[in-house]
């Protein structure tokens, strides 16, 4: 990875980390939908104008459906059933969960051929699922379990997400992405939080929060997802979330004073291992022998004296960035 794609990945991990401490002080006062809402809202009166002025939306627009697809899958319905799932769970536990992405991530990769499936990375899945049941089965109660499992269709979309925008979107203008995503999703939520609002004066966390929420967390996060996407690719970008978890238990239990026993970090330690396993590129090495191998199978004569036209998947991987 280069310097700037360490540069971008710090600092996306540490601006994805921070949100779970700021939902979990801002749904205190505030509904899950006007936080989403004031959340996207804001972020748009800021990049709308922007991305408009430099032309950005346009071949967005032209882009609907991956345009929808990315919005629902990384956004809309992301954030609402994450800040709706810190009403019951812990911030800190939330970011462990979310940690799992990678594992989602490698799935996809699989299931779409653009990585190959092997003993590690199948025993790396398993380890990471057997962290995310420990994490559950000893720091979740019977009336947490349906955020639990709203927490999980986060996780598919957080890697849906950056596999749609590098198979559809890697070409458009990041900022024009940004701007129509937080804009549709404000749109979405606004007849939902007209119904939900503060009866009382905002405490000044709450109001600090959701601006940051709206400044750091999603306007220059986002902007700095974007830029590690095409520096590092897709795969290794969804590798952020390692940092995430690690960030969100730091603040919860430093600001909050949230519990993390050697259960949760046991839990935490599979996970992290699991998704290492499962999205470990294989070693320039072996992959450089596999290529000879595929190469001496396909050129050799098949038994009418012609050649096999057969590749070895291995030989159409693309490159890991």
């Amino acid at each position: 990875m280069t310097r700037r794609g360490w540069f971008f990945f710090v600092v996306v991990g540490i601006l994805w980390g921070l949100p779970y401490l700021l939902i979990k002080v801002s749904v205190r006062e505030l509904s899950p939908a006007l936080i989403v809402l004031i959340r996207t809202g804001g972020a748009s009166v800021v990049v709308v104008p922007l991305a408009a002025a430099r032309g950005a939306l346009r071949p967005v627009l032209r882009r609907w459906r991956p345009l929808l697809a990315y919005t629902a899958a990384e956004i809309a319905v992301p954030w609402g059933l994450i800040t709706n799932a810190e009403r019951r769970l812990p911030s800190s536990l939330t970011g462990l969960l979310i940690g799992a992405v990678p594992l989602v991530a490698a799935l996809l990769a699989w299931a779409t051929g653009t990585d190959r499936v092997d003993l590690r990375r199948v025993s790396g899945l398993l380890v990471g699922l057997g962290g995310v049941g420990l994490l559950v089965g000893l720091s979740v109660t019977g009336t947490q379990l349906i955020s639990v499992a709203s927490i999980g269709i986060v996780v598919v979309g957080y890697a849906l997400g950056p596999w749609v925008v590098s198979r559809h979107l890697s070409d458009v203008p990041p900022i024009g992405l940004l701007a129509c995503s937080v804009a549709g999703t404000a749109v979405v939520y606004a007849p939902i939080a007209v119904f939900s609002q503060p009866t009382r004066p905002l405490s000044p966390s709450v109001i600090e929060s959701v601006a940051a929420l709206t400044v750091v967390c999603t306007i220059t996060a986002f902007l700095c997802f974007f830029a590690l996407i095409r520096e590092v690719g897709a795969m290794r970008a969804t590798l952020v979330t390692y940092v995430n978890p690690a960030v969100a238990v730091v603040l919860g239990v430093a600001v909050l004073g949230e519990p993390f026993g050697p259960a949760t970090a046991a839990g935490f330690l599979l996970v992290l291992t699991g998704c290492l396993l499962a999205t470990r590129p294989i070693s320039p090495r072996l992959r450089a022998g596999r290529d000879v191998l595929s190469t001496a199978s396909t050129s050799a004569p098949t038994p009418t004296g012609t050649s096999s036209p057969t590749t070895h998947p291995i030989s159409t991987l693309p490159p890991t960035a």
